[in-house]
């Protein structure tokens, strides 16, 4: 089975496993894939994290930690002397090291078993001979043609040929970035095995024309979301230095079942926490359908992502007290029948926690008196290219067990200039950092911002049942948690889950610049139903109508411990995500 947020992507990967090869083979070549097809939402410049079970140990998930670190450059004083009060949303002092392509690759080496050339033919194939283009795609491009046209050349000429804007089911082309793909490929050619080769393709990424593109390509200063010009800083070294590994996942027992998440350099614990908090409630307090459901479950992910913002980062973390059954009934007792507008982390001894800037708007000192964002809904994004929310994912689990969930994200074609002997950009992930000291996510070489991306996976007595993610930005546990409530406590199939209802608090600093938040903010589907939305309101919450079908971009696969019966599910929201198997 295969699930992801485009169906092209869904179809590459499931012809793999139709031609023998196993979850993990598929899930690179959907990945890939995913590079050209939602450019918008992704691209090799940026970043991935994944959770994966193997058939051969299926009781221990593990995370594929592909998010790279601060340039060696990236330091606050840096970023202070260039004017800024925040790290940009757009341009190449928002890039840290560039890391999914190489998460990819090593996955491809430890646990697949096709050839890597064989993998990328599908997106190879894509990016040469061209696929027809989603209108959220244009719209994008759209949303920024005159950055595209006023500073960013090379960006116009790859996405707005003879200045163009591509319409919905237009054939577009990435010849550049096929050719990038070429000499990854070419580069292991000559090595002994299939693991030595995707070795020397790794090395070629992140010590040779690549890295070597990208590093002269950002020397030269472009415009950033500040509203300025300012060079990147990331050179040959931090290209050399990274590279993708495993890490151990961040776990909870919740009825029954193991929800397993990255570690605290991303956001995933703090559904685990909203979990925790919600696990001391009846059942009649989990229904994200109701009133009460609704409301109690928007107030334990204010409470849970308070603390994402006031510890998690790529340091000492205290994962095991905030995630203790004493810690989580604390907070549990600050729940009331009234909407929270209080920004509200936890007490944890030995820890100060951060309280971030709380701003409810902001202009950059460069933007001041102009239009700060151009295009709603998703993606979103600003005159000057920054992006919030915005990512894609994919799901598959095979027919001997192996199952992975992970969400590509980063490299956006507007993150900042395409690099034009790449067909790509790098990513913009930095701006998830503070400026301000002190904060565990504060910005600092070598060290990784706290991402938004999450990717799940559930087990029941040791085995892995349940590949789940979303898109979103700061929503994709929110949008996760309503999905794991309704499939585990209210017994709904996993296409049901995706179907119904969404909802999510913007209480919350955000975590894209420009890092707003708003007090008591929740926003809902319509289709929650009129009695359930003034009641919401009622007590409190600044409730947003996002439309009938508007929240969530969710994928998932399942294998039911009870039958072994392989299930997919996809987000029909768009008419873009696809789930397929056989």
């Amino acid at each position: 089975m295969s699930a992801s947020t485009h169906w092209l992507a869904t179809a590459s990967a499931q012809a793999v496993l139709e031609r023998g090869g196993n979850a993990f083979d598929a899930a690179v070549a959907g990945a890939f894939v995913l590079h050209v097809v939602e450019p918008h939402l992704n691209g090799p410049g940026g970043d991935m994290t994944g959770v994966f079970a193997t058939a051969e140990d299926p009781s221990k998930p593990v995370v594929l930690m592909g998010q790279g670190p601060a340039p060696a450059g990236a330091t606050r004083e840096h970023y202070l002397s260039e004017g800024l009060e925040l790290v940009p949303g757009a341009g190449a002092l928002a890039a840290a090291v560039p890391a999914a392509v190489d998460a990819w690759f090593l996955l491809l080496r430890d646990h697949g078993s096709w050839e890597l050339a064989d993998v990328l033919a599908f997106a190879c194939r894509y990016a040469r001979h061209g696929h027809p283009v989603l209108g959220r795609v244009g719209a994008t491009i759209n949303a920024v043609k005159e950055l595209f046209t006023e500073h960013w050349p090379t960006s116009a000429a790859l996405w707005m040929p003879e200045g163009k804007i591509p319409a919905e089911g237009d054939i577009v082309k990435n010849e550049a970035y096929a050719s990038v793909l070429d000499r990854l490929i070419a580069a292991g050619s000559g090595a002994g095995s299939r693991e030595e080769r995707i070795d020397a393709a790794r090395r070629e990424w992140s010590e040779g024309f690549v890295a070597r593109a990208a590093v002269d390509f950002i020397s030269t200063p472009h415009r950033h979301s500040s509203g300025q010009d300012h060079a990147g800083v990331m050179s040959i070294e931090d290209f050399a230095n990274f590279q993708a590994g495993y890490e151990e996942p961040t776990t909870l027992d919740f009825r029954g079942y193991t929800i397993a998440k990255t570690g605290p350099w991303g956001q995933g614990p703090a559904l685990l926490q909203t979990l925790a908090i919600l696990n001391g409630f009846g059942d009649d307090h989990l229904d994200p359908s109701t009133a009460l459901g609704a409301h109690t479950i928007l107030e334990a992910q204010k409470l849970a992502i308070a603390d994402r913002e006031a510890y998690y980062g790529d340091s000492d973390v205290p994962m095991e007290y905030l995630l203790s059954e004493e810690y989580a009934a604390e907070r549990r007792a600050l729940i009331t029948d009234q909407a929270s507008t209080e920004f509200r982390p936890g007490t944890v001894p030995g820890h100060t926690p951060f309280t971030p800037p709380l701003r409810t708007e902001y202009t950059p000192p460069a933007l001041t008196g102009k239009d700060g964002f151009a295009g709603v809904g998703e993606p979103t994004v600003s005159r000057d290219g920054e992006t919030r929310g915005d990512t894609c994912h994919i799901d598959v689990v095979d027919q001997w067990g192996n199952m992975i969930s992970a969400t590509p994200s980063g490299g956006w074609l507007q993150s900042s200039p395409t690099i034009p002997e790449l067909g790509f950009c790098l990513g913009s992930r930095l701006q998830m950092t503070w400026l301000e000291e002190g904060a565990p996510s504060s910005l600092e070489p070598g060290k990784r911002p706290r991402t938004t991306l999450t990717p799940t996976l559930i087990l029941k007595d040791g085995k892995p049942v349940v590949a789940l993610g979303s898109p979103g930005g700061d929503q994709q546990d929110q949008w996760q948690l309503v999905y794991i409530l309704r499939t585990i406590v209210g017994a709904y199939s996993p296409q049901q889950a995706i179907d119904a209802p969404s909802l999510h608090t913007t209480s919350i600093p955000g975590s894209f610049f420009p890092r707003t938040w708003e007090p008591g903010g929740a926003v809902v589907e319509d289709r929650l139903g009129e009695e359930v939305i003034a009641d919401l309101e009622q007590r409190g919450h600044v409730v947003t109508r996002a439309g009938e079908w508007a929240l969530g971009r969710l994928s998932a696969v399942v294998s039911d411990p009870a039958t072994g019966v392989l299930m997919a599910a996809a987000n029909p929201r768009g008419a873009q995500g696809y789930a397929a198997g056989r």
